[in-house]
C-alpha cells in the first residue's frame, strides 16, 4: 500500500515539548485493522501502511512484516526511500487493545485478538523482529498521550481522554504523566455504576451500558433497524426511542467520568471514538453531567472531541516513552 502524510499535530510555536530530533516507530494493532507509521517528533505522520488484521493467524507475523515493509520504503535508498535527513527509527512504541503488564512488557489479555498472540506480544519477541527497542502501550493509554501532547489537550496540565466505540477505553495523563501501575489502569469501561444489577449479574459496567456495543443492543430490542452512523442520524432527527436510547448511554459514560473527575480533577476531558465523535449528540450530555455531580470547588472542566481522530495513538508514539518515564 502507498504512503501518505499528514498535518503536522501539533504547532512548533505552540510550546508543545517534544521529546527529541528523531522519528518513532508507532504501531497500533487492533482487532480489525493494523497500522504502521514513522512518526516525527512533532507527532506529525511522516509516512504510513495499513492491513487488515489476520485473526485467523496462529503467530501475529503480520506485525513485524508490516514495520519491514514501511521501513524498506522509508529508508530504501535503491526505491529513492522517504526519510530524507530524518533517518530511520530508533525505537518503536506498539498500542495494543487490552491489558499490559508493565513490569515485564507484555500483553496480559486482549478480547479482540487471537487469544495465541498472547505469548508474542511482548517487548522482546517484539523488538528481535522490529530491530530496535520496543515500548508496548494499550491503545487508550497512547491516545491519550497523543491527545494530551499534541491534541485537544495540548494546553491542560491534567487530560482525561476517553473513547466510546465498541467498548470504552480511556487513559490519564496528570502532570504531564501517564498515570498507570504495573498493569494498565484507567480502565473506566470496566468500572461499575449501577451495584443493584452488578450484584444481579446484568449489565452494570460503563462499557456495559455506554459503548456502541450497548446502543446497538438497546436499539434491536426496541425494534429498530439503524445503527452505528444511521442510529445517530436518527437521534438527530429528534426520533423519541432513538433518543432515550442514546442519552442513556451516553449518561453512562458521563457518570463513569464523573467518578474520574473526582480522583484526578482533569483541566479537560477529551472524547474520540466512532460513538464520541459525534460531538453533538455527546458532548453536551458529558458536560451536563460533569456540571450537575462533578467537582464544583475546581474550574469547569473543558470537554472537547479528540483533534487527532484516528491518529491519536500514532502521534502519541512520538512522546510515549516521556509520558511514561523511559526517556
Amino acid at each position: 500500500m502507498s504512503s501518505d502524510t499528514s498535518a503536522p499535530a501539533t504547532n512548533p510555536d505552540d510550546g508543545s515539548e517534544a521529546v527529541d530530533d528523531g522519528t518513532t516507530l508507532a504501531v497500533d494493532l487492533g482487532g480489525t485493522h493494523l497500522r504502521a507509521a514513522v512518526v516525527a517528533a512533532d507527532g506529525t505522520v511522516l509516512s504510513r501502511r495499513r492491513r487488515t488484521t489476520p485473526v485467523d493467524a496462529a503467530v501475529p507475523d503480520a506485525l513485524p512484516e508490516l514495520v519491514v515493509e514501511l521501513l524498506d520504503a522509508w529508508t530504501g535508498t535503491a526505491a529513492g526511500g522517504e526519510a530524507g535527513e530524518a533517518g530511520p527509527p530508533r525505537r518503536a512504541v506498539v498500542g495494543v487493545p487490552g491489558i499490559i503488564d508493565h513490569e515485564r512488557e507484555a500483553l496480559v489479555h486482549a478480547a479482540n485478538l487471537p487469544p495465541a498472540w498472547t505469548a508474542h506480544l511482548n517487548e522482546g519477541w517484539l523488538a528481535e523482529r522490529i530491530g530496535c527497542p520496543v515500548s508496548l502501550a494499550n491503545d487508550a493509554d497512547l491516545a491519550a498521550v497523543g491527545e494530551s501532547t499534541f491534541g485537544a489537550g495540548r494546553d491542560h496540565r491534567d487530560v482525561v481522554f476517553v473513547t466510546i466505540s465498541t467498548g470504552v477505553g480511556a487513559g490519564l495523563v496528570v502532570d504531564d504523566r501517564l498515570v498507570r501501575g504495573a498493569h494498565s489502569g484507567g480502565e473506566l469501561g470496566h468500572t461499575v455504576i449501577d451495584r443493584v444489577a452488578a450484584v444481579a449479574g446484568q449489565p452494570a459496567t460503563v462499557e456495559d451500558l455506554g459503548s456502541g456495543t450497548a446502543i446497538g443492543r438497546r436499539a434491536a430490542e426496541a425494534g429498530l433497524a439503524e445503527r452505528g452512523a444511521e442510529l445517530a442520524d436518527l437521534v438527530r432527527s429528534g426520533h423519541e426511542v432513538a433518543s432515550g436510547i442514546w442519552r442513556s448511554a451516553i449518561e453512562a459514560v458521563a457518570i463513569g467520568l464523573v467518578n474520574l473527575a473526582w480522583v484526578v480533577a482533569p483541566g479537560i476531558v477529551v472524547v474520540g471514538g466512532g460513538v464520541g465523535m459525534n460531538g453533538d449528540l455527546v458532548l453536551p450530555i458529558i458536560r451536563d453531567g460533569l456540571r450537575r455531580f462533578g467537582p464544583a470547588e475546581v474550574p469547569e472542566i473543558e470537554v472537547a472531541n479528540a483533534a487527532l481522530g484516528d491518529d491519536a495513538a500514532l502521534a502519541g508514539a512520538a512522546n510515549w516513552w516521556k509520558a511514561v518515564g523511559r526517556d
